[in-house]
């Protein structure tokens, strides 16, 4: 083999692993349960351009039983980022929030979004609960939203799940009462789809990681109190819990 032949097949490798890391690579800021919090969401943005973020991931809860007006302007600091946001609402987040997009900031609620060769998910509110907050679903009507999300992904494969809900009977779901408090939907919904990653907030006290089969769960904490996850998506998933 003579040098230039070398040389050739060297650039061929070089090509091929920058196109392999460039779509097997994600690097994920995920957050959750700011509850109003702006000074949250402005040192979110300040992390996300350090850790040099692919996608930042909001799990719901942007306000404390706020309107539409009010999410828009504590989401509007995630506009100085350089790359997409996606979110869902939480239980205390106005419905209509579903449908909004924002430039780079959209909803991924009963959707699928794609960033790089990674599918996006979504599904906001919460099942019932003894507080009748704004936006709450029966477990049938998440599975629908589920279906909906899933059925228009382009790929099924390499799926992130965002939801406000943890999955049900998971170390991410324990109340501080001890009850089990997530949705047996989404469980259901992982077990069946097996998505690579799972991102959901709404049980301030259960923040960590857990597993069901080979899906990652992730509660990064709520970033009112200073808490997010940095997710590397690779030939592995590397999780770290923060503070902002």
């Amino acid at each position: 083999m003579d040098y230039s032949e070398l040389a050739l097949k060297t650039l061929n490798l070089i090509f091929l692993y920058s196109i392999y890391t460039k779509v097997c690579y994600l690097r994920i800021l995920a957050t959750s349960d700011f509850h109003g919090d702006a000074e949250a969401f402005r040192k979110t943005a300040l992390k996300a351009k350090l850790h040099h973020i692919d996608v930042v991931v909001v799990c719901g809860d942007i306000t404390h039983f706020g309107s539409l007006q009010q999410s828009k302007e504590l989401l509007s600091p995630l506009l100085t980022i350089q790359c997409p946001v996606l979110f869902v609402p939480g239980n205390c987040d106005p419905p209509t929030l579903t449908e909004e997009k924002i430039e780079t900031i959209e909803s991924i609620h009963g959707k699928c979004k794609q960033v790089g060769n990674v599918n996006f998910l979504g599904v906001g509110g919460s099942s019932p609960s003894p507080f009748d907050t704004p936006f709450e679903l029966t477990e049938t009507e998440i599975a629908h939203i589920l279906e909906q999300g899933f059925n228009s992904c382009q790929s099924k494969r390499q799926i992130v799940l965002v939801s406000h809900s943890p999955p049900k009977n998971t170390k991410v779901d324990i109340a501080f009462t001890g009850e089990h408090a997530g949705s047996i939907s989404v469980r259901k919904f992982i077990e069946i789809t097996n998505p690579t990653l799972v991102l959901c907030g709404h049980i301030h006290e259960a923040t960590g990681t857990d597993k069901i089969n080979n899906s990652t769960i992730v509660n990064p904490g709520p970033a009112r109190h200073g808490h997010y996850a940095l997710i590397n998506i690779n030939a592995h998933k590397k999780i770290k819990l923060n503070n902002l």
